[in-house]
């Protein structure tokens, strides 16, 4: 099979497609939280130095923040929701258009502020690793009771960002209306790793901390261990590990899984551990098993250090196909399954990619 025929198959991908039915919610996957403009730099030697000038030999620019996620979920065939604040400068239009016109994302909960300036993340990538500074500040509360309207939708699933000492109403209620609720943690500033401070964590059907904050949240060593202590607290626990790949236990059946990472030449992390948890996402809502839910997760995260930027790194089913078209053979036994993912039919879509300016004038 040619590369043209894997891109076509490729692109016709649902992966909810047998589970779908006319009684279902009409979306997948909710979320919400504070879309970023990212201005990466990558390319550089090390980090700059005090008193000096940089040069970076590559630069791209995307939406970022929330919209990482976002994106990643719409390319692998979600149907994603978001809600957002955005500027009405030309930072958030750009943001706007890349992500319901460019992806497909369902932005009617969503709303621009009148005089409000977009956030702004400048990214440098080196050694392996990024720096940012950000700049922003929180939007003002939209009118009416809640803080968007119809918030949370019917979904199968939620997305969540947990932080220590701080409950969102809208986990608890989609949790309450049926929805899968799928978490990530942030860096403790407190030094607290309360594991009890995580307040909608008994929500949570999944929870996917990388393995430093797993560790440090269940005064472990290890992150296999880490993993058995969090499935002890949510159904799922799911520890990232790098380049060593992720561990998983299911606290419901005493399953376990580990794949390791898949080795790639990096251009730019940023933006690698939504795309992991959106992968991680597909999985599960398709009913795969664990094991092939951490392959999935790790591959896409994997594809997306190869491009610039967050959101528009995010590989899409062409671009895995791709990537399975030409898999060593040490891999072909573990990532079997996408050979039942790529059906027949459809065309290749266009991605969107970061680019150094937010438009041109005239198109090319």
């Amino acid at each position: 099979m040619t590369g043209r025929d894997y891109e076509i198959r490729a692109a016709a991908v649902d992966p909810l497609g047998p589970l779908r039915d006319p009684q279902e919610p009409g979306c997948d996957v909710f979320l919400t939280g504070t879309v970023f403009l990212d201005i990466i730099f990558t390319g550089l030697d090390s980090a700059p130095v005090r008193g000096t000038e940089s040069w970076a030999r590559g630069m791209g620019s995307s939406p970022g923040g929330v919209a990482n996620m976002a994106t990643a979920l719409a390319r692998l065939g979600l149907r994603t929701s978001l809600a957002a604040a955005f500027g009405d400068d030309h930072y958030g239009e750009y943001c706007w258009d890349a992500l319901e016109q460019g992806e497909g994302i369902d932005l009617s909960m969503s709303h621009t502020i009148p005089g409000w300036h977009s956030p702004v993340t400048v990214s440098m990538a080196y050694e392996g690793e990024r720096t940012m500074v950000s700049h922003g500040h929180e939007a003002p509360p939209p009118a009416g009771p809640g803080p968007f309207p119809q918030c949370p939708p019917l979904a199968r699933a939620a997305v969540a960002s947990l932080g220590p000492g701080r409950g969102e109403e809208w986990i608890g209620e989609a949790a309450r209306r049926g929805s899968r609720i799928f978490a990530d943690v942030g860096w403790d500033e407190s030094g607290r790793w309360d594991l009890g401070a995580l307040a909608d964590l008994e929500h949570c059907e999944a929870f996917l901390p990388n393995a430093g904050e797993a560790m440090r949240y269940t005064r472990t060593d290890c992150p296999r261990a880490a993993a058995r202590a969090l499935a002890e607290k949510v159904p799922i626990a799911v520890v990232t590990m790098g380049a060593e790949g992720s561990y998983a236990v299911d606290g419901r059946t005493g399953e376990t899984a580990h794949v390791p990472g898949i080795t790639v030449d990096e251009l730019d992390p940023t933006g690698a551990g939504d795309v992991y948890v959106a992968g991680f996402v597909t999985g599960t809502l398709a009913g795969w098993p664990l094991a092939d839910r951490l392959a999935f997760a790790g591959l896409t995260a994997a594809l997306s250090v190869q491009e610039f930027g967050g959101s528009l790194s995010a590989p899409g089913w062409p671009e895995v196909a791709h990537w399975w078209q030409a898999a060593p053979q040490e891999l072909r036994g573990r990532y079997g399954f996408l050979d039942d993912l790529i059906p027949s039919g459809g065309a290749p879509a266009a991605r969107r990619r970061a680019v150094p300016t937010i438009g041109f004038r005239h198109s090319a």
